[in-house]
């Protein structure tokens, strides 16, 4: 794993971009990291306290280095900065003076409290594109409301189509859904934001809210008839909703199909041996009589495929031309065949934790290729550095370090050089 390079030095397509980063968990963090995995330089700004929380989940936690945070903040510099102490809020500022992009993901209000709203902010630096994750718009109701990954999973209605579709009790999807979904929203908005600066010469404020964010990812399936006015029909995409909808158990593991159009449907009939049922019978006609019939129709699929082997259905499926895949595991993932050709996997020596595994950066440039990775920062390791470049001199550092308005690793409990 390279060592950070100068600011502006790594290469990849955002090289010479800078991100002042206040978030912390898990949307903000991996919206940066998408930032910081393309070339921008990434300052992560942490507070007094060990930092982001999510540095102490799971194992290494101790070392405030856990493998959450190590997942979501590689190819970024840490600077401890304590701003509620009047220096380390005017360091904060003069970052923000020679910054592209400051992000954030508490609410606008704890901004505000803190002297760093949007109309400080712009008027130290005209260009600066400053990015709010947070729950609502502050349009509404919920302005000021809390939000977490649960909480907008279920405002959004996550657990409501998840019941409806097992028969189950509402549940929470078992991934930060909605904290992931937004942070790729907000790394596109954010890359947006910036042609948009390359065009004007202007900076400007731009919220991501979680909720209206999720709320088109279920509605936009599951609104269905409502989409109508009047409704023509329920709420909810049948095909999506069924109890059948699910990898198929073979006699000895599980495989996953989709049968979809006409041709799909008369080569599967074709293949296990009823051939005549795809004119025969009038649910087949079109694509609209298989959805009204799908959990019926899939029924069939499953009790076929429960018959035979993982590999004779993925051999079967394969020669009538219909998109099968084996279903992995957590552990199975790990040895993919056509993940190890790409090389998606890779071990490296993390300078704190030792050995670890990471994932490559999934897209592939042909001009301007994403750096090579640099390693999840200790808490305020690069504070020194970044205060310098900022035009802070050696005595001012201290100064900021004596009083507690900056800090590094060896102030923080948890650390060690």
């Amino acid at each position: 794993m390279a060592e950070p390079a100068a600011p502006g030095a790594r290469g990849g397509p955002l090289t010479g971009v800078r991100v002042v980063d206040i978030t912390t968990i898990f949307m903000g963090p991996s919206a940066t990291q998408m930032l910081g995995d393309l070339g921008a330089d990434v300052i992560k700004v942490e507070s007094p306290g060990g930092g982001d929380v999510v540095r102490g989940i799971g194992p290494q936690g101790d070392q405030r280095m856990g493998p959450l945070f190590l997942a979501m903040n590689r190819n970024k510099r840490s600077i401890g900065l304590d701003l509620k102490h009047p220096e380390g809020r005017a360091a904060l500022l003069e970052l923000a003076r020679g910054a592209d992009v400051l992000t954030y993901n508490v609410r606008p209000q704890a901004m505000a409290r803190l002297g760093l709203d949007y109309e400080t902010l712009a008027a130290i630096n005209p260009r600066l594109i400053v990015v709010g994750m947070f729950g609502f718009s502050q349009r509404g109701r919920y302005a000021a409301s809390a939000a977490f990954d649960d909480l907008i999973q279920a405002a959004s209605g996550f657990p409501d189509v998840i019941a409806r579709a097992t028969g189950g009790p509402p549940r929470y999807l078992p991934v930060t859904l909605a904290d992931r979904t937004v942070g790729l929203y907000a790394f596109g908005v954010i890359s947006a934001a910036l042609y948009a600066r390359e065009r004007t010469g202007r900076g400007q404020r731009v919220d991501v809210p979680m909720f209206e964010t999720m709320v088109p990812q279920v509605l936009g399936d599951h609104l269905y008839g409502h989409t109508f006015v009047p409704p023509q029909g329920d709420f909810g995409y049948p095909r999506l909703l069924s109890p059948e909808r699910r990898p198929y158990a073979t006699r000895d593991g599980h495989v996953c199909c989709l049968i979809y159009t006409d041709a799909q449907w008369r080569a599967l009939l074709q293949a296990i041996g009823q051939p005549g049922l795809f004119d025969s019978d009038p649910r087949f006609a079109s694509i609209a009589t298989r959805t009204r019939h799908i959990t019926a129709l899939y029924g069939l699929v499953a009790e076929e495929i429960g018959r035979r082997t993982t590999a004779e259905m993925q051999a079967l499926l394969a020669e009538a031309d219909i998109p099968v895949f084996p279903m992995h595991t957590l552990e199975s993932l790990l040895d993919d065949g056509h993940l190890h050709d790409i090389g998606f996997f890779s071990e490296t020596e993390h300078p704190q934790v030792g050995r670890i595994r990471q994932m490559a950066v999934p897209s592939e440039w042909s001009a301007t290729p994403p750096p090579e990775p640099t390693p999840a920062p200790r808490v305020g390791e690069h504070s020194r550095a970044v205060l310098r470049e900022i035009g802070y001199d050696e005595a001012r550092i201290d100064a900021l370090m004596r009083t507690g308005a900056a800090f590094e690793p060896n102030d923080e409990p948890g650390d060690s050089a």
